[in-house]
């Protein structure tokens, strides 16, 4: 296995009004993604991953039961399976976020990630489920309306080309589940994200170099772009980026554009840092106890 390794991440407009039927959005976005993953496997990726519920808009900003159509099941849904042959196809890594219906009406929001032969690894399913208003408008993060908080760990995926974690958008405001991602082994943690400016932005470029540090790894920060109606609670603003152990940014994308951001990383890098900073050595989870039990 090499120690370069060459990552892909997608970040790209919804193209479709809000109103529109559930089916309408997801074949103009999976058509959509379907040809940026191709173009980042003729980049050079060799793992790539898509934004947050990548198949349609941001829907959580509103509270609609229209959307519980657009949730699948993992894997046995029509959108894992398709990525699977599409990963087989081109011999790449993808790591795949969706809406996930689990039993007759349970709903996650998780990725499925998919090895580099179309064999199904496993999912992750998003531990942090936000409940937060937008401007004056009724419109938010309305996460606890459509997802249970995940119940499945923080996994850690083996796969063709590196060790991979993922930790969906609002968890990365949370350093425990980074932190545990790197202590079962994560050379590389994807955070696909809808996050908007106004909000979070100022965070953007913060915390994520800050986990890539106090942790030893990469991390593939995903956003997407543009206003999304009719809600138009804000601009998604881009800016995905791949950022190493050092916290220095290897590739960053745009603000506002469909782009496929390629980025290499170096697992020498990572071992060099880890036998620097020591960090995993040092910690002292004995004296952690309390922080299971205190309440804020």
């Amino acid at each position: 296995m090499s120690d370069t390794v060459k990552i892909g991440l997608i970040q790209a407009s919804n193209d479709v009004h809000g109103d529109e039927p559930v089916e309408v959005h997801k074949e103009k976005a999976i058509g959509k993604h379907i040809n940026l993953v191709k173009e980042a496997k003729d980049k050079g990726a060799q793992i790539v991953c898509l934004q947050e519920i990548f198949y349609g808009p941001y829907f959580c900003s509103e509270q609609n039961s229209k959307w519980y159509d657009a949730a699948e099941e993992i894997p046995n849904g029509p959108t894992t399976r398709r990525f699977q042959d599409l990963a087989k196809e081109l011999g790449i890594v993808i790591v795949l976020p969706i809406y996930e219906r689990e039993g007759i009406a349970t709903y996650y929001n998780t990725a499925a990630v998919i090895d580099a032969d179309g064999s199904y690894l496993g999912k992750y399913r998003k531990q942090h489920i936000p409940q937060v208003g937008v401007g004056n408008e009724g419109h938010g993060f309305w996460e606890k309306y459509y997802f249970k908080p995940g119940n499945l760990g923080y996994p850690v995926f083996d796969t063709a080309f590196a060790k991979v974690g993922v930790y969906i958008c609002y968890d990365r405001h949370f350093p425990e589940g980074a932190r545990l991602l790197g202590l079962k082994g994560a050379e590389i943690v994807f955070n696909p994200s809808a996050t908007v400016a106004g909000l979070s932005e100022y965070l953007w470029k913060l915390e994520q170099p800050a986990h890539a540090v106090a942790n030893g790894y990469y991390v593939g920060a995903i956003n997407r772009v543009g206003i999304e109606g009719p809600w138009k609670m804000g601009e998604f603003y881009g800016q995905s980026y791949l950022v190493d152990p050092r916290g220095s940014f290897v590739s960053i994308g745009s603000r506002d554009e469909d782009e496929v951001i390629i980025g290499e990383m170096n697992k020498k890098l990572i071992r060099e840092v880890r036998d620097t900073w020591q960090f995993y050595r040092d910690r002292r989870p004995e004296t952690y106890e309390e922080m299971t039990s205190l309440l804020p």
